[in-house]
């Protein structure tokens, strides 16, 4: 097995490329250990000394790191995680499930067109180019032309993740909605 591993805009964290699936569709993002437990990759991977957070995409797995530990030192050794983990056979996700409506909050009433719109400009637009990243976005919410997001994986934290929500996504939005005035991120 042969695992790739790309840097991301984050400079805490790593892109890891394992050659097959990782989820089915979706994503599963592990901001802390504690949370890990219903995933036994997640749980091997939080087992390496330094690691504050593990995002899945489909073919991906992102690791974000501790700033006082050194790549160098850890990377050999969640190489090792990943390997041995896919061939134990264990499934990545204990109970099967992902998130695969990532960032599909309910949202009716007289915003509803306007939150379709949202949704799928991030569908379409952003979350595949934030998925090269290492990172998801979801939707949480829009109220009086403010657009609520969520950023994960390598995202979350990236000093550049601030200039993408308000340049990039933010700008995109405005363009094709006029409704929307702003993207604020929101932690969860």
């Amino acid at each position: 097995m042969f695992i790739q591993t790309e840097s991301t805009p984050n400079p805490a964290t790593l892109k890891f490329l394992p050659g097959q699936s990782v989820l089915p569709a979706g994503t599963a993002d592990f901001p802390t250990p504690e949370g890990a437990g219903k995933s036994p990759l997640a749980t091997r991977l939080f087992a390496v000394e330094g690691v504050t957070g593990v995002f899945f995409g489909t073919d991906f797995v992102t690791v974000t790191k501790a700033d006082a530990v050194e790549w160098d030192h850890i990377k050999p050794a969640l190489l090792g995680a990943i390997m041995e983990h896919y061939q134990s056979g264990e499934p990545v996700m204990a109970d099967g499930g992902a998130d695969p409506a990532s960032g599909h909050a309910e949202h009716d009433g007289e915003d509803g067109e306007i939150v379709n719109q949202i949704k799928e400009l991030l569908d379409t637009r952003v979350r595949p180019a934030v998925a090269q990243d290492g990172g998801d976005i979801t939707f949480h919410g829009f109220d009086r032309g403010v657009v609520y997001l969520h950023m994960q994986g390598a995202c979350a934290g990236c000093p550049s993740s601030t200039i993408t929500l308000k340049m990039g996504i933010e700008n995109l939005l405005r363009h094709y909605i006029p409704e929307v005035t702003e993207v604020r991120p929101i932690g969860v």
